[in-house]
């Protein structure tokens, strides 16, 4: 792959989105804007190695999306109708400052993510929809990310966009009286997009900073919803340690060996002020709770000073809100913290995992503090097998290498 792709790859990874929202909301015709926007970026590996990359490219990437989009509707006959509806609409429609504060809708993305996770739809289709659309990731991710083959995830997503045509679900923001039973898809779908970032945290992180900027749109939105300011603190609070994550190599920094001093005290600051806004409205949720534990975190000093008691205190309360077998782990690494190697082990064995590379990182974790050599190093190798690409596989393979020899 030459250089020209390389920085066209991540054009695509950080606008495409932006670009298929936009024009969704010219033409409503998701299909359309899908193609459009693939049409821009073959355009722009023709030109860009020669003209040079423009100083704005995601503007350039929309306009030319929205250009390939009315040269195919004037070519069909349907097409024609529909320009002459959007430039009707154009004309009639008010301009964002006549509008009121209420009615402002400030992203495409937002409203496309509420289309995205419409209850018309399977409560998976609407998470792999949004990655697809909003987060700009190939079908063969999506497919990987559900642990699915990549026909079968494309025949799931066509099948999800004919269902949003079919059913004529509106690209807009719902109502106030509709958002909260809409709400946890939409927080689930924000995450994912902050989660998929910190994976490609080496190649693309501004991905993460795109889930950010949702979450606060979503939180001047929904000022009243604890769970929403929880998953903005939770972001924050994470975010905040981005820059130690990884060393001068590019390679993987553990929580425990990070530079405290490097951590960000405006993002945790940030953070922990929404975290006590959130304990004056006394409505705990899940994302609320993992904001409180990242939280614990940054009030340590080093890691010796971390509270694991008070962690695995609120994995326990999460646990009874949210008992999925990811939060199961995290408690039993929590659980090994305060009462030893043993007791986390009994509580990960016990846990379906198999296919989940933290479940084996923990796992070996473990297994090499009780001085079972071998086994963590097969654990490791298990879980170095099971890591997406970048620092976090690297760091599994040296992991178990050392321990090999």
């Amino acid at each position: 792959m030459t250089h020209d792709e390389v920085v066209i790859g991540r054009v695509f990874r950080l606008e495409s989105g932006r670009a298929v929202a936009a024009v969704i909301s010219m033409f409503g015709d998701i299909d359309l804007a899908e193609d459009a926007v693939q049409e821009a970026f073959t355009i722009a590996l023709q030109k860009w190695p020669v003209t040079g990359v423009p100083p704005n490219p995601g503007a350039w990437v929309t306009a030319t999306a929205r250009n390939r989009a009315i040269d195919r509707l004037r070519r069909d006959a349907r097409g024609a109708n529909l320009l002459r509806d959007v430039a009707a609409q154009a004309r009639t429609s008010r301009s964002s400052d006549e509008l009121s504060e209420e009615e402002v809708v400030p992203d495409d993305r937002l409203r496309l993510i509420f289309t995205c996770c419409h209850p018309a739809l399977a409560p998976q289709g609407q998470i792999e929809l949004t990655l697809r659309l909003v987060c700009g990731l190939s079908t063969a991710e999506v497919a990987r990310a559900f642990l699915a083959s990549e026909p079968t995830m494309a025949k799931r997503l066509v099948r999800a966009k004919h269902k949003i045509k079919v059913a004529r679900i509106p690209y807009r923001v719902p109502e106030q009286s509709e958002l909260p039973d809409r709400l946890p898809r939409v927080l689930t779908a924000i995450y994912l997009t902050y989660t998929t970032g910190q994976a490609k945290q080496a190649t693309e992180p501004d991905l993460c900073a795109e889930a950010v900027r949702l979450g606060r749109i979503l939180r001047l939105l929904m000022a009243d919803e604890a769970e929403v300011a929880g998953l903005l603190a939770l972001m924050l609070l994470t975010e905040s340690r981005r820059a130690t994550r990884t060393d001068s190599q590019g390679e993987l920094v553990l929580l425990r060996d990070q530079d405290r001093t490097g951590w960000d005290p405006s993002l945790i600051e940030e953070g922990q002020a929404l975290i006590h806004w959130c304990l004056r409205r006394n409505r705990p949720g899940p994302y609320q709770l993992q904001a409180a534990i990242a939280a614990v975190h940054a009030e340590a000093v080093t890691f010796q000073d971390t509270d694991w008691h008070r962690i695995l205190a609120l994995y326990d309360r999460l646990i009874r809100m949210a008992p999925t077998p990811v939060v199961a782990l995290n408690r039993a690494v929590a659980l090994g913290e305060v009462h030893g190697a043993e007791a986390a082990l009994r509580e990960i064995d016990d846990l379906a995992l198999v296919h989940y590379y933290p479940y084996h990182a923990a796992r070996a974790e473990f297994l090499q503090r009780q001085g079972r050599t071998d086994e963590a190093a097969r654990a490791y190798l298990a879980a170095a097998s099971l890591a997406p690409g970048g620092p976090d596989k690297h760091h599994l393979r040296r992991r178990a290498e050392r321990l090999s020899y």
